[in-house]
């Protein structure tokens, strides 16, 4: 298991599963920044996880917990054995995706398609929580295309929670499945902050989190006094500096603030042996972009890697010659 099984959820600041971004190297310098923040991997398909690489799709740095696991799936014994997988390899939580948009995923009868078969999910959620003793949570929307109804939502809640639920992480938007694509489901339905503290004071009894359009921690903060925690997505991925004061505001935990030179300071090991590993500098540098933003020296930080670390023989002396450029 992993060190953080006493990991609490009464109190949440977590970064969503971002599919393509949110992989471990993207994880590894959040963790750096926040050590208290959870973190979900990328979304994998229980197909994958049973047919594919199992260990490519589960491996992860000891620094990353607390750490999710988010599922894509439908059917509930495919479902509880993943989960399973998930919780020997160490996860703290299994998650299960009932709000991705996408065709492909609609294709695969998961995704914010299952909001309009609750009983599958409740048995899916029921399948998986009686294979492990971490929590199994939902990540979903308001609604989709033309259920979109404040009693459509409380009958999906009511039913996956009476499989034994606790957790929600509510995307405070609907799921237009029919006419917009995905990148547009993400901006286009517009946010209902509201309705999301409406559910946690009807189920004071169910942990609720609010995701969609968080920007800030003062954001988070405005949150937390309706509901018990905040996923934040793309903010953090294109600043994650955003999250240097996360422990100390959100959770109350002081520590040193880590300068953005530390943490490439400290990325620079687990770099190397990453490249080692065979991974490609350019797959890892792309996560450290937007660290420096707003600091002198950001577009000339961005430049270099941009330019040099998919170049043959590009390593870490790449990276210290892009931190030279930055104050």
């Amino acid at each position: 298991m992993s060190a953080a099984t006493a990991f609490s959820p009464t109190r949440r600041l977590s970064v969503a599963p971002m599919m393509d971004w949110t992989d471990r190297d993207c994880r590894y310098l959040l963790r750096l920044i926040s050590r208290e923040t959870l973190l979900y991997t990328e979304m994998v398909t229980t197909g994958a996880l049973i047919h594919g690489d199992r260990e490519r799709f589960l491996a992860h740095d000891q620094l990353e917990y607390p750490l999710a696991l988010q599922l894509g799936g439908s059917e509930p014994e495919e479902l509880a054995l993943c989960a399973k997988m998930g919780e020997d390899a160490g996860y703290d939580e299994i998650n299960i995706n009932v709000g991705c948009p996408s065709d492909r995923v609609q294709s695969g009868r998961f995704g914010a398609c299952l909001m309009a078969e609750p009983e599958l999910v409740a048995e899916g959620v029921a399948a998986m929580q009686a294979r492990v003793t971490i929590p199994v949570t939902v990540k979903t929307r308001l609604g989709i295309d033309d259920f979109d109804s404040y009693q459509f939502l409380t009958d999906f809640i009511d039913k996956v929670s009476a499989a034994g639920c606790e957790i929600f992480i509510l995307h405070a938007r609907n799921a237009w499945l029919k006419g917009l694509s995905p990148k547009e489901n993400r901006d286009v339905p517009p946010l209902n902050y509201e309705r999301v503290y409406q559910i946690k004071r009807d189920y004071p009894h169910l942990h609720i989190d609010i995701n969609g359009g968080i920007q800030t921690l003062e954001g988070v903060g405005q949150h937390l006094q309706h509901v018990d925690g905040v996923m934040m997505g793309r903010a953090v991925y294109h600043n994650p500096y955003l999250l240097a004061e996360a422990d100390d505001i959100v959770f109350n935990k002081a520590k040193p603030v880590i300068s953005r030179h530390e943490v490439i300071e400290q990325m620079l090991p687990y770099i190397e042996q990453r490249m080692q590993q065979g991974r490609p500098l350019k797959s890892i540098t792309r996560h450290l972009l937007g660290l420096f933003q707003g600091q002198p020296g950001a577009r000339r930080w961005r430049r270099h890697l941009s330019e040099n670390a998919h170049l043959p023989g590009a390593g870490i002396q790449t990276l210290k010659e892009a931190l030279s450029l930055v104050g």
